[in-house]
């Protein structure tokens, strides 16, 4: 990029929820290039580093929760419980101030805002790995335990993801919304299309990044607040690289 003279660059993160596993683990990339190179960059950086409420997102989670609901029966409808389903992440990171679950937490709320609570719901987490404590309750086993108290309509939203991957296309639609709905006993189980090409979605991109260039401003605020209690060093280091450019 900079070999072709490009002077402004935005890193624009995908994951709507900042964590600091995902998106700061990418920023902190970008840190590390220029860090390792020993030198400054040419190209004027600013980042897009959250957008869990953004107005259009919402708009898409809830037009894909109710193309997905009208798809059961109608004497069901009003009981379907709406799992939003995110990747979990391990308690020690959770307790070291990782902001993920109260943004995940706060796209939940808006959608169910947009949808004015028309459904009982709860957010899960999915993609748990190895024997150490996860962010939880777990999507597998909350299934199973919705099914053993007579709740067997079941709509899964993947709300922290915006494209089909192996964890929607396997992970949800198959090991869950197959296997395991078979073993329960659910009576129907559906997953809420990801965002993936949604006109409007692509629209919520254009704006977020035309917002971003007229605000003028390098990141968003909560950017600039360390986890309290963050353990990698590089971090506090990112946060200075992305504050300190000059537009």
């Amino acid at each position: 990029m900079e070999r072709d003279g490009l002077e402004r660059a935005i890193a624009f993160t995908q994951y709507p929820q900042y964590s600091c596993s995902t998106t700061g683990s990418s920023l902190n990339a970008i840190y590390r290039y220029y860090n390792e190179m020993g030198k400054k960059p040419m190209m004027k950086w600013s980042t897009i580093d959250r957008w869990p409420t953004h107005p259009l997102l919402i708009q898409c989670f809830a037009d894909h929760i109710l193309k997905e609901l009208d798809h059961f029966p109608l004497e069901k409808r009003s009981e379907v419980v709406i799992l939003f389903s995110a990747h979990s992440l391990p308690m020690s990171v959770v307790n070291r101030g990782d902001p993920y679950p109260q943004e995940v937490g706060a796209t939940v709320q808006r959608v169910m805002e947009k949808l004015s609570y028309s459904n009982p719901y709860r957010l899960v987490w999915q993609s748990k790995v190895g024997p150490m404590p996860w962010l939880g309750p777990q999507t597998d086993e909350t299934i199973k335990g919705l099914c053993k108290r007579g709740w067997k309509n079941i709509l899964l939203v993947p709300i922290a993801f915006t494209s089909d991957h192996i964890e929607t296309l396997y992970e949800l639609d198959i090991e869950y919304s197959q296997v395991l709905a078979n073993e329960c006993g659910v009576e129907n189980i559906r997953r809420a299309e990801s965002l993936n090409g949604n006109p409007l979605f692509s629209k919520a991109l254009a704006d977020l990044v035309h917002s971003h260039i007229q605000s003028n401003e390098l990141c968003s605020k909560q950017l600039t607040l360390s986890c309290p209690l963050c353990v990698n060093p590089v971090c506090r280091e990112t946060k200075s690289f992305f504050t300190s450019q000059q537009l």
